[in-house]
């Protein structure tokens, strides 16, 4: 987080840190949608090292203020949660075993984590032109093609604003009953889903792959699933989904052909026929 000539603090961490608190009230939005279903759940715990079905659900004992999380799983920061608490609920496991905080990162903190980086990156382009310059000089980025997503992963500023955002997210909602979460969080999750159902239509509509496509189409999936790369794919990611096409051996001609039928996010598409 800080430079090698001075200790002079990173500009753009700082500024990172910036967009994440201004954007505070849409992550702690975000958290409650995803918590909507959650109470819904089956209740498990791990007793002598085996998991367990309780019989009630998640909800059941949120309400009667019954702890959710046990002692055998969950995080050591998270452990001393109220009962029944959106806290609570983070330490707690789900039918295979997976802590909730877990999916709870990787389905919210990480997404949000870098579309706000990106927004910084954005925001460093027209507002610091110059430092941003000397930024991607210190990268090795080209300047003419430099994809704002691309220079934060070469930068290592997620991480760090991933333990902020998720400090955030405690502050406003750790001890917030979870029922109470989940109700606030019902209106954006209906959005999300009337979104998510937008875009199934989208590729439900899409036509079929040409026949001399369909190989192509075999790789490409392929290549998208073991990449890494979020579902879908957003836009900031456009550089790097063409990447992993073209290195998997498909033409231009080919990646164009496949784009109707790859989990992408609006917009993502024409990025990538911007870029071949």
């Amino acid at each position: 987080m800080f430079d090698g000539t001075g200790f002079a603090p990173d500009w753009f961490a700082l500024l990172g840190r910036e967009v994440l608190r201004e954007r505070r009230a849409a992550l702690i939005a975000e958290a409650c949608a995803w918590t909507v279903g959650l109470s819904d759940r089956p209740h498990h715990t791990r007793l002598r090292g085996r998991l367990v079905a309780t019989g009630s659900t998640i909800g059941d004992r949120a309400a009667t203020g019954q702890a959710l999380s046990g002692e055998e799983d969950g995080r050591i920061e998270l452990g001393d949660a109220r009962p029944g608490s959106f806290q609570d609920a983070l330490n707690a496991v789900d039918a295979d075993g997976t802590v909730f905080a877990d999916r709870f990162d990787r389905e919210v903190i990480e997404p949000f984590v870098l579309d706000t980086c990106v927004a910084a990156a954005d925001r460093a382009r027209r507002t610091r032109p110059a430092q941003w310059a000397d930024l991607l000089d210190d990268l090795g980025e080209d300047p003419a093609d430099a994809d704002p997503a691309d220079v934060v992963r070469a930068g290592e500023w997620e991480q760090p604003l991933r333990t902020e955002a998720e400090h955030l997210v405690l502050a406003a909602l750790g001890r917030t009953p979870l029922l109470e979460v989940e109700a606030e969080g019902l209106p954006l999750s209906l959005v999300r889903a009337a979104e998510a159902t937008a875009r199934a239509a989208v590729r439900a509509a899409a036509p079929e792959p040409e026949e001399d496509l369909s190989a192509a189409l075999f790789l490409a999936l392929a290549a998208v699933r073991e990449s890494g790369l979020p579902s879908p794919v957003p836009p900031g990611e456009a550089p790097r989904l063409t990447g992993v096409l073209l290195e998997q051996g498909l033409e231009p001609a080919e990646v164009t052909g496949v784009l109707p039928h790859l989990p992408l996010a609006p917009g993502t598409a024409d990025r990538v026929r911007d870029l071949l």
